[in-house]
């Protein structure tokens, strides 16, 4: 539907399993919690997307858009420490489970950043401010922009690519049989006793 050419289609297929899976990331174990209840892999598809559409999950796709729209191709690092100075953070920066980089992010950027300098002048003066490596939203949001893709499709791709990934999680989970069922100790005041009036 694209129409991509071969570079493209591997790129696109790199994405897909690139996003797979990850662990028990927010939505994937959204996802084993609503199979382990018995329902069907929809809804476990469903719960998985809901959880994946937050702007601290898949969501972030977006906000890396507004940020590479805000940024521009002229003054980077001035632009950058203005959202920076004014309290937003940077988008597509950081992973607390890759502080010397997402590899994820590293496997498409390598195929996308030789054709676009202004990003990798956007990534270099990102580290030199904050420390911090793109993550594999900024790398999906590259690979949407270097493709010529809708808005939207780097959001897309990877819920496509996740959610084979859910599938897999929730056919793991419903074969086990067992419901998810965490704990949580109430560590609030404890309730004042009744009083004497009360008692009457």
């Amino acid at each position: 539907a694209w129409k991509l050419d071969a570079h493209g289609a591997a790129l696109v297929r790199m994405a897909l399993v690139l996003c797979a899976d990850h662990e028990l990331n927010a939505s994937s174990f959204t996802a084993r919690c609503v199979a382990s209840t018995g329902t069907s892999l929809r809804a476990s598809v469903i719960a998985g997307l809901a959880a994946l559409s937050g702007g601290k999950h898949g969501g972030t796709t977006a906000r890396v858009e507004a940020l590479l729209d805000e940024i521009g191709e002229h003054d980077i690092a001035a632009g950058l420490q203005r959202r920076l100075a004014r309290g937003d953070d940077l988008p597509g920066f950081g992973h607390h489970l890759y502080p010397d980089g997402d590899v994820r992010a590293n496997a498409l950027l390598a195929e996308i950043l030789p054709h676009h300098p202004v990003w990798r002048d956007i990534i270099a003066a990102t580290r030199s401010l904050i420390g911090q490596h793109p993550s594999v939203d900024f790398a999906l949001v590259a690979m949407r922009r270097h493709l010529q893709l809708p808005v939207g499709a780097a959001f897309g791709l990877f819920a496509l690519g996740r959610g084979m990934g859910w599938i897999a999680q929730a056919l793991e989970q419903r074969a086990g049989g067992e419901l998810i069922r965490p704990r949580a100790a109430y560590t609030g005041p404890r309730p004042a006793p009744l009083t004497s009036n009360l008692v009457k």
